[in-house]
């Protein structure tokens, strides 16, 4: 059987309720055409790669399903269209890969168990840092004396600024 998923976005000016009520509102349109739910995912509130409707963020749902005719999908879509709250959707067949990658992805046999390692490596490592105090490295000294800038020396070893110093050219002697 064939197996779609739709993913919209929620204007995220709503209300909680009213977020709810619109995803119930096209779980129950897709149930009243016949589909069967496979399943329903809140990814939440997301921050959108450009402005759609002045909104910088927006919630994102995705329904997966299994309809009985095309005419589900179309009535879907079209309601949609006419859907104010409602700012982007895209609807997807899923092949036989997607269909098991989602499904492996609900079962926790891809992603979850290596976020859940990380999360468990990262509360070890923060409790280990609680229970063991910091050394702190030892400060150094700090020198309150500003560097000085160079003193040229003439031969009656009188100090001159290096500025004051001028350059001679002692290879035209030589010729």
């Amino acid at each position: 059987m064939r197996q779609y998923e739709v993913t919209f976005i929620v204007d995220p000016v709503l209300s909680g309720d009213e977020v709810k009520s619109t995803v119930n509102t096209y779980k129950k349109l897709l149930e009243d055409a016949g589909c069967t739910i496979v399943n329903l995912d809140e990814m939440g509130l997301r921050q959108l790669a450009y402005p759609i409707n002045r909104r910088n963020t927006g919630v994102y749902f995705c329904i997966e399903f299994q309809p009985t005719s095309g005419e589900a999908i179309d009535s879907m879509e079209l309601s949609f269209r006419r859907d104010e709250r409602i700012m982007r959707f895209l609807t997807v067949k899923l092949d036989k890969y997607g269909i098991k990658y989602n499904d492996d992805k609900r079962n926790g046999r891809i992603g979850s168990s290596k976020k859940e390692e990380v999360k468990k490596e990262e509360v070890k490592s923060a409790k280990t840092e609680k229970a063991a105090p910091k050394k702190e490295a030892p400060k150094k000294e700090e020198t309150s004396k500003k560097e000085e800038a160079p003193v040229a020396v003439e031969e009656n070893n009188t100090p001159v600024e290096k500025a004051d110093v001028t350059p001679t050219d002692n290879e035209g002697d030589k010729a």
